[in-house]
């Protein structure tokens, strides 16, 4: 799989063209209507299953872009902007995180992977709590 699905789509110190800004707007307008459509649709009692819904489905999506970039080789930067960095990136960035793993994973680097669990994880909820602290003093 090509490490480019993850790849910015320009160069440092390039300005992304309007088109290109273009499709991430659309698609994070797409993105984010389709993640309140989902979490809506699951009773707030469910205990996050919207989150873990949106999740989920984000990882299944990314892991189909992933398949189609390995089978049919790569994505236009439109069709990148429009669904990996807008649809995907609005709906939900777990998706990235789990890529992201995959690969590491995939190319032996397991320690990596597992490193980059926990620091989501623990990072995140630690951050999570300094961030309520920080307010709730």
């Amino acid at each position: 799989m090509p490490a480019v699905l993850l790849a910015p789509l320009g160069r440092p110190g390039d300005d992304p063209s309007v088109k290109i800004v273009l499709f991430v707007g659309i698609g994070g307008f797409v993105g984010a209507v389709l993640r309140y459509a989902v979490c809506a649709w699951l009773p707030a009692e469910r205990l996050g299953f919207g989150t873990l819904s949106v999740n989920l489905l984000g990882c299944l999506a990314i892991g189909a872009v992933a398949g189609w970039v390995e089978t049919r080789g790569d994505l236009d930067p439109q069709t990148r902007a429009l669904f990996i960095s807008g649809v995907l990136g609005s709906f939900t960035t777990f998706s990235a995180l789990g890529i992201e793993i995959v690969l590491l994973a995939r190319d032996g680097r397991s320690l990596a992977a597992c490193a980059v669990v926990a620091a989501h994880l623990l990072g995140g909820l630690g951050a999570v709590v300094l961030g309520r602290l920080l307010l709730v003093r």
